[in-house]
C-alpha cells in the first residue's frame, strides 16, 4: 500500500491539495476512470486513466487548466504506474 498527499490543484475538485489517498501496487487491470499513481520525469503524480491501450495509458488530471498530464507528455507506459488509488473512492 502506497500512502500519499495531493500536492498542487491537478486533480480539483475530486482530490483537493493536501488530501491523502492510498494506493495499492498491486492491481489487475486498469481501465478509463482509474486513478493513479504514475512516475514521469522521476516525479510521481496522481492522474485519472482517460484512455487505456495494451501497455499504455492515457491520463488526464481531474482539473484539466492546472494540470500537466497526457496531453503535454503523451501515452504513459504501464509498468511506470506505481499504483491504483483505492481510497478515497470516487466515480
Amino acid at each position: 500500500m502506497l500512502l500519499r498527499q495531493i500536492v498542487g490543484r491537478s486533480m480539483h475538485p475530486h482530490f483537493p491539495e493536501g488530501k491523502v489517498v492510498i494506493a495499492n501496487g498491486w492491481f489487475r487491470r486498469l481501465q478509463p476512470r482509474d486513478v493513479v499513481i504514475i512516475m514521469h520525469d522521476g516525479i510521481e503524480k496522481i492522474k485519472r486513466i482517460e484512455q487505456v491501450r495494451p501497455r499504455e495509458v492515457y491520463v488526464l488530471g481531474d482539473n484539466v487548466e492546472a494540470s500537466t498530464d497526457s496531453r503535454d507528455f503523451g501515452w504513459i507506459a504501464s509498468e511506470l504506474i506505481r499504483g491504483k488509488v483505492v481510497w478515497p473512492r470516487i466515480d
